[in-house]
């Protein structure tokens, strides 16, 4: 195995701790796409910890806004557009899109997504003409807000009003991007009004640790090229399953603390930013490998990257 070339050898399984996004999946492409710098090749593993379930009154309220066309740039409209930051709540517009009636205007009003991953999938909604989506470059919400404040009011300048925005969310989410665009502190003709929809719900997977395990035996099973190196990794979107992650890697004490010198030297642990990281290190006194500088498949393969050049240089 030693004498492989880099394409004859094993990839090397890289578990993310997440459902795989539909219709498209940014980490599973660039992650498969991906080669290291000594030529490994990689192989995503989704792992979901979290259940994601549409919210019906939410769909069936969002279905009646497009059928009514009350998301658009008409002066009787509801909505002037839409706020995205999750790929879930892209993935309930798409089912409200494909299941409901025309939706042949969904072009004409400007879409705001918080990242790149948000705005792929966005991009990926079949309609006849391109979704205005804007808001890549942005990656946190606190960003997108204040995008969000020059461009939209770019849109209606001159106007003392701006039509409402539609913020489809989760139950859970932070409410960094309604309290930016709503302060009270702005000029009354800054300010603009957000509605928050509730149109998916999160629940914890009860399959977690098992389906963790599972994948865990699956991947200590492919022999490590060069030994050196990582067999495999294991990437942390969330605080939800650490627990169990850990766990399920023998890690944690009798008190739920890691215990010195139970690390294997075969699994290492990517973190997709610092609160995820910082939940770690503050309940489990764990100290991830990575912390990806950015909430991206990028960050994480950049992290990585740096990493295992470090093991070898």
């Amino acid at each position: 195995m030693e004498g492989l070339s880099a394409e004859e050898q094993p990839p090397v399984p890289v578990l993310l701790l997440k459902t795989q996004s539909a219709p498209g999946d940014s980490y599973h492409d660039q992650l498969t796409a991906a080669r290291l710098p000594n030529g490994r090749r990689l192989a995503p593993i989704f792992v979901p910890v979290m259940l994601h379930q549409f919210d019906d009154a939410g769909l069936t309220l969002l279905r009646g806004l497009l059928r009514d066309q009350k998301i658009s740039r008409h002066p009787d409209a509801a909505y002037g557009g839409l706020i995205f930051t999750s790929q879930r709540a892209v993935e309930a517009f798409t089912h409200a899109v494909n299941t409901g009636q025309s939706s042949s205007h969904l072009a004409d009003f400007p879409i705001y997504s918080v990242g790149p991953a948000t705005t792929r999938a966005l991009r990926a909604v079949r309609q006849d003409s391109l979704l205005q989506v804007s808001g890549e470059h942005t990656g946190t919400g606190e960003a997108l807000a204040h995008y969000i404040l020059d461009d939209y009011g770019a849109r209606y300048a001159g106007c003392p009003t701006k039509p409402p925005l539609l913020f489809l969310v989760g139950e859970q989410r932070r409410d960094i991007i309604p309290r930016t665009l709503m302060d009270p502190v702005l000029a009354a003709d800054r300010r603009i009004e957000v509605t928050e929809r509730v149109i998916y719900g999160t629940g914890v997977m009860e399959s977690f640790p098992a389906d963790f395990g599972r994948r865990l035996e699956e991947a200590a099973a492919i022999p490590r090229v060069p030994s050196v190196l990582p067999s495999r990794w294991v990437v942390v979107f969330s605080p939800t399953g650490c627990d169990s992650m850990l766990r399920g890697l023998g890690l944690l004490d009798e008190a739920g603390k890691v215990a010195p010198g139970r690390r294997d030297g075969t699994t290492f642990i990517a973190t997709i930013g610092p609160t995820t990281r910082d939940f770690l290190i503050d309940t489990f006194g764990f100290h991830p490998d990575v912390c990806a500088a950015k909430p991206s498949p990028e960050g994480v393969l950049e992290g990585i990257a740096e990493f295992e050049a470090q093991l070898i240089s």
